[in-house]
């Protein structure tokens, strides 16, 4: 039992890291792009393509480690635990990103949402405007970006994990 955890925290960690590098490096790729405020559809589906494929990863390697063995409670908590590490990581860099590299970033944003309201709802009153602008201003801070961040993060890591562990489930034998 020691050996799983052991395994578990490493593997945790290492695709945890893995997923959290190339999560930034793919929000540096559209920073320099110019489509960080406007992420277009294939952005996203690269997102959850790096997602799915690191975390299934973490899973397979635990389960190979395991002598093959994985129960659907471990591929949660091995999804999870990549998911939180990636997400903590995360959290950091878009500190720094909104702080230092990019620190227009949560204005342009809400320019842009205005912008979107606007041209979906032209005739839309200013003052249902201004309510909407200044509800999303506070959904922009960062402590509320930073939370969903993380709630989302371990959201879709449990997804993705719940079916990977459902799909390569395998018990170890009881004893008698």
């Amino acid at each position: 039992m020691e050996n799983q955890t052991a395994s578990l925290k490493k593997i945790a960690l290492n695709y945890g890291v893995l997923l959290a590098l190339l999560s930034i490096v793919l929000q540096v790729i559209s920073y320099v792009l110019d489509v960080h405020i406007d992420r277009p559809w294939w952005l996203t589906v690269l997102q959850l393509l790096i997602s799915v494929s690191v975390i299934v990863y973490g899973i397979k390697a635990f389960k190979t480690d395991n002598a093959g063995f994985l129960t659907l409670g471990q591929a949660l908590k091995i999804g999870l635990a990549i998911s939180l590490i990636a997400g903590i990581i995360a959290v950091v860099f878009n500190y720094i990103f909104m702080n230092y590299i990019d620190p227009d970033f949560i204005q342009k944003t809400l320019d842009f949402s205005r912008e979107q309201m606007l041209e979906k709802n032209p005739d839309m009153p200013q003052e249902q405007i201004d309510m909407a602008m200044n509800m999303s201003a506070k959904f922009m801070s960062p402590m509320i970006m930073s939370a969903f961040s993380i709630i989302a993060t371990l959201f879709f890591g449990f997804i993705i994990s719940l079916f990977a562990g459902l799909a390569m489930k395998k018990n170890p034998p009881q004893p008698l």
